[in-house]
């Protein structure tokens, strides 16, 4: 899965990975909104890895939270989805919209593989001091460069350079910075 090679989801290992998220993410969603001491235990034991003074709004879901590495200040508003069958990175710095969700999730173009269950992952990378508008999305394999803003409801489907206004559906550069 990790390899960007075909993959069954529904593989045991995989089930009892994506149940331990959910009730991790669960708990989470359920904490207290004060207690970001709580919080952030739970994001620690999610995530592959989380830098200090992360703000992360319940509700959040994902796949499995072991393949998400969050950067250091990093806010993501209420409702983001990151489905981390492979791993996202998230960059120091990056805002999150509310309801941004990010794939590494993807099925073949093939009828036939994806009625046989199979399915593959591309990661994911957004840079540090990116800003993602609400209810962007953010397709499997697209690096998000650092410094860009992706415009709210935008749908990246290709790799977005540094430093420069993104948006649309398909998004596209709109300026630079």
């Amino acid at each position: 899965m990790l390899a960007g090679e075909l993959y069954i989801a529904s593989d045991p290992e995989l089930v009892e990975m994506n149940l331990r998220a959910q009730r991790i993410f669960g708990a989470f969603n359920r904490a207290s909104p004060g207690d970001i001491e709580s919080q952030y235990a739970l994001l620690t034991e999610l995530f592959g890895a989380i830098g200090s003074e992360c703000d992360i709004r319940a509700p959040f879901r994902c796949d499995y939270g072991s393949n998400i590495i969050c950067g250091t200040r990093v806010f993501m508003n209420y409702g983001c989805v990151i489905l981390d069958c492979n791993t996202v990175r998230i960059g120091d710095r990056a805002l999150l919209g509310p309801n941004v969700q990010i794939y590494a999730a993807n099925h073949p173009l093939d009828p036939n593989k994806r009625k046989e269950g199979w399915e593959f992952a591309l990661p994911v990378q957004i840079g540090n001091d990116v800003w993602i508008g609400g209810s962007a999305i953010i397709c499997p394999g697209v690096r998000v460069g650092e410094g860009s803003t992706i415009g709210a409801g935008s749908v990246v489907t290709k790799d977005v350079p540094a430093n420069v206004v993104a948006a649309g559906n398909p998004c596209r550069v709109i300026r630079e910075l």
